[in-house]
Formats: C-alpha cells, sequence, structure tokens
C-alpha cells in the first residue's frame, strides 16, 4: 500500500507512466492499474475455473454423491474414495486436489440456507437432551427437560432416568409451576412419546397421554419438519448451552430430585443475564412473555401412564417389562396400574394397594416383603428361602427375637417371628424396631408381648406384662435322685448279690 500512494503521488506531480514504472521497477500496466483506482482492487476473475482433466468425470461423481444420500453417514464417499474409483475403474489422469476442490465447492452450494425469526411472547419450544451424571454414586446417563421462551429466552430444565411419556408430561408440569403461566403455543419434534403416527397429509396423531395433557392446559402445539432440528433452533441451541454450562463437571448429586433443585437454582440465576444484541436482561424480557402467556388451571395435570393389569399366581403385576408385587389377598385380581416418573401405584378397585419406586430397567422384579408374609406364616418352611425376603435388612433387634423364639417354642416359634414381622403392615418399621428392642430386653420373648409393647408406644402409656409368661427359654424340670434310680443301672446279677 506504502508504494502505492508513492507511485499515485509522483504521477500526480507531473511524472509519466514510462519514468514512474523505470523508477519503481514496476511495469507500465501495473502504473496504469495505480491510476486507475485509488485502492488495489485485488484479484479480479473474468472467467469462471475450468478443470479440463475433471469435466469429464463430473456427472460420474455427482451420481456417486446423489447415491451416497441413501446410504449411512459412515458409508459415504470421501475426496480419496472419489479419487480412487476414478483412477482405478475409469482411467481418471488428474490429480487429488482437483478432486477435493470441487467436492467441497459441491457440498458449499448443496448446504441449506435459513429464515431469521422473530418470536413474539408468550410461546415456547420443547426438547429433550442427554449428559452423563452420578446419581447415589452411580453413573448413568440422564435425559433432561428444556423447556424455552424463545422471545427472553428464558427456560426451565429438569432432569429424568428416561425421556418416556410420563417425563413429558411432568417437566411441563414443574416448568409451568416455575414460570407461574402457561405458553399460548409449544413447538415440538416428532417423538413417539408425543405423536403417535404422521398422517399423509402432514397432520399428527397425537399420543393418548400428551392429547390428555394439551386439553387441559389448552396449549396449541405445533410441529417441526422430522429430521430438522432447525424448526425449533432456539431450544436445540439452549440444550447445548445447559449441557455445557450445567453439567460440567459431571454432575453428582445424591438423589435426582437434589439434582432438579441444582437445575432449577441455575435456570433463575441465567435470568441475571443479558444476551448480545439486546438491552434487558433475560428477566426482564421474561415479564413479557408472562403478560402474554395464559394463567395456570386450577389444578396440575395427573403426569402418569394409565394401564390395567392382572396379578400372577406369584403376586406380582407386570408394568413396562417389570413385575411389581402386591399383598397375596389380591392374587389373580384385575387391577389398574398408574406409572409416574419416578413411582409405580397399583390398585384394585377403588382401593391403592401397592406402592413402587418406578424401576427403568428391563425385566426387573420389585418386592415389598409385607406383601407377602401372610403367605409365608401359613408356608413357613419357606421362611428362609422367599425370594421376597432376601436382601431385607432389618435392624439386629429382629434376628436376636427369631434366635430366642425359635430355641423357645421351635417350628412354632417361627411361626410368631412372622406374626411379629405382619406388623409391618399397620405400624412403621422404627416403631415396631423399638418395641422389639424393648421386648428382647425385658425377656418377653413372644408375639402378643410384642405387640402390647407397640401399642403401648404408639398410644404412649406404660406397659402392663407379667414377665412370669414371657421367659427366655421353657422352664425345665428337676426332679430329687433317689438311691432307687441309682438301683437301675446296675446289672441284675448285682442286684441279686447284693
Amino acid at each position: 500500500m506504502e508504494l502505492y500512494l508513492r507511485v499515485r503521488l509522483a504521477c500526480a506531480e507531473g511524472m509519466s507512466q514510462r519514468e514512474a514504472a523505470k523508477r519503481f521497477n514496476i511495469s507500465r500496466d501495473t502504473v496504469r492499474k495505480m491510476l486507475s483506482y485509488s485502492e488495489p482492487p485485488g484479484y479480479r476473475r473474468t472467467a469462471a475455473v475450468r478443470r479440463p482433466k475433471l469435466e469429464a468425470f463430473i456427472a460420474i461423481i455427482d451420481a456417486w454423491l446423489d447415491e451416497d444420500r441413501q446410504v449411512p453417514r459412515k458409508q459415504r464417499h470421501t475426496a480419496k474414495r472419489v479419487f480412487d474409483r476414478l483412477r482405478d475403474d475409469h482411467g481418471f489422469t488428474g490429480g487429488y486436489t482437483i478432486i477435493k476442490d470441487y467436492i467441497r465447492e459441491r457440498d458449499l452450494r448443496g448446504q441449506e440456507m435459513f429464515v431469521p425469526l422473530a418470536h413474539p411472547p408468550g410461546h415456547g419450544q420443547a426438547d429433550f437432551g442427554e449428559a452423563v451424571v452420578v446419581i447415589g454414586g452411580v453413573k448413568q446417563k440422564a435425559h433432561f427437560f428444556v423447556l424455552d421462551l424463545p422471545h427472553s429466552d428464558a427456560c426451565y430444565v429438569r432432569a429424568y432416568p428416561a425421556a418416556v411419556a410420563e417425563a413429558w408430561m411432568d417437566g411441563h408440569v414443574h416448568a409451568f409451576a416455575f414460570f407461574g403461566a402457561v405458553p399460548l403455543s409449544i413447538v415440538y419434534d416428532n417423538d413417539r412419546c408425543l405423536v403417535a403416527k404422521i398422517l399423509p397429509d402432514g397432520t399428527r396423531k397425537r399420543a393418548k397421554l400428551f392429547s390428555a395433557f394439551l386439553s387441559h392446559y389448552l396449549i396449541r402445539d405445533r410441529y417441526g419438519r422430522p429430521g430438522k432440528g432447525n424448526d425449533k433452533g432456539s431450544v436445540e441451541g439452549l440444550v447445548g448451552y445447559c449441557r455445557r454450562n450445567f453439567m460440567v463437571p459431571i454432575p453428582q448429586f445424591a438423589s435426582w430430585e437434589a439434582f432438579n433443585v441444582r437445575l432449577e437454582e441455575q435456570c433463575r440465576k441465567r435470568q441475571n443475564d443479558r444476551l448480545r444484541g439486546e438491552s434487558e436482561t433475560i428477566g426482564e424480557r421474561l415479564q413479557h412473555d408472562l403478560a402474554a402467556m395464559q394463567s395456570l388451571p386450577a389444578s396440575p395435570f395427573e403426569a402418569c401412564d394409565q394401564v390395567s393389569g392382572q396379578v400372577s399366581s406369584r403376586s406380582l403385576v407386570r408394568y413396562r417389562t417389570n413385575d411389581y408385587s402386591v399383598p397375596v389377598r389380591f392374587g389373580h385380581q384385575d387391577v389398574w396400574i398408574r406409572g409416574y416418573v419416578d413411582e409405580v401405584v397399583i390398585g384394585c378397585r377403588g382401593e391403592v394397594i401397592a406402592r413402587h419406586p418406578r424401576s427403568y430397567e428391563r425385566e426387573d422384579v420389585i418386592f415389598d416383603p409385607v406383601h407377602y408374609l401372610p403367605l409365608i406364616e401359613q408356608k413357613i418352611n419357606a421362611l428362609d428361602q422367599a425370594a421376597p425376603l432376601q436382601g431385607w435388612e432389618l435392624p439386629e433387634a429382629f434376628a436376636t427375637l427369631r434366635r430366642l423364639m425359635e430355641a423357645r417354642m421351635g417350628k412354632h416359634g417361627r411361626r410368631e417371628y412372622v406374626q411379629v414381622l405382619r406388623l409391618l403392615e399397620s405400624f412403621e418399621l422404627a416403631e415396631l424396631h423399638g418395641a422389639v428392642k424393648q421386648a428382647v430386653d425385658m425377656g418377653a420373648i413372644g408375639f402378643d408381648a410384642v405387640k402390647h409393647l407397640l401399642l403401648c408406644r404408639v398410644e404412649r402409656r406404660p406397659p402392663r406384662l407379667d414377665l412370669a409368661i414371657y421367659p427366655y427359654l421353657p422352664r425345665a424340670r428337676v426332679e430329687k435322685t433317689s438311691a432307687r434310680s441309682y438301683m437301675r443301672l446296675l446289672p441284675s446279677n448285682a442286684k441279686d448279690a447284693a
């Protein structure tokens, strides 16, 4: 640029182009260009680039790359593979570089262009993302729900063990409670939990639970094109943001609830940020969203899957490949099942008969030992081999009580021990544990004594027991020894001699 200035100044002072070319050691054509433009115009191509060695093979390359759209991404042609095939099968004599440059230009021409979108207040976008977390000391995959309000970019995030339909609904319910309002419409992808089928005319047949959810909140649902995440690009970008900022380093929490409390705190903290190009914070712009949104209904939607089932001969009910126990008195009866994100509730007619933490494993069996105690009381020989009781961790006082009962009463002692355990059908373990410890300390070894002590603890009154009835071991009767008894031990001839 310095030389450019000196040449133009010299010519402006009267120096000829020939003299300037000689003085500055450049061509007269260059001097002429310098005088024609106030600044260097740069290189300007007047004709398209020609690749004579490649032109005869462009149709072949295009056909291969068009066919690649129908095959898996990892098995498509690379520039190197195209070059090898042209050279070996079609006699191509050019170099690898012109192949690579042509494929790069072709890819650039085929890239999709996007229209910038405006987001009016009061509308939302929803999606799920994945991240690795440690919950309760177990490293596992978390599926986190994200609801974004694109106008303000305010968000709500909640994590689940699996992205099932109940998690979708539960995430919405918590998000609406977080914002205190309901969006007018939400954009979704075509997840199977939401869309049962896409009809030929492009309309969606909604899943049953999702339809009930939309009816409860009166939300207008909208959908992106299948495989086109840019149709809801705001929430797609927010999923990545949450993963990078809320889940790095890998989160470690004692429970899912503790993790979700932390995520909610992060969402509130983010509302103090001011995004590029905006004069207001996210929280300030959120007020415009809230003013346009709907108010919450009188009660939240019950986010659960409802199905029916039947109790098997082993007192188990199957739900989503897993078996859950119910009390044995409901064997072979029809039941209803409600699957929440963290719990499975089983009922018969109008009564709830069992509650279990939900398992997301496959072919798992979840027992409640208390459900089987009435049957074990009848079939007492199954006490030590009963699968529902395996791994049941009871306080040490229970093992002591059983040992003393069996020493005193044998097989009947085992049955009385099961009767003691059946008190858990009506009382808490902590209360029963206190009564068992008190019975062992007092020497009142029996079901009636334990039950009496338990009721006294619950009713806060002193026990009234005749401890002579409840010894540790049965009383032994020892008779006095007489000489005649010893004579029976002697041989008969010894008696005659005497």
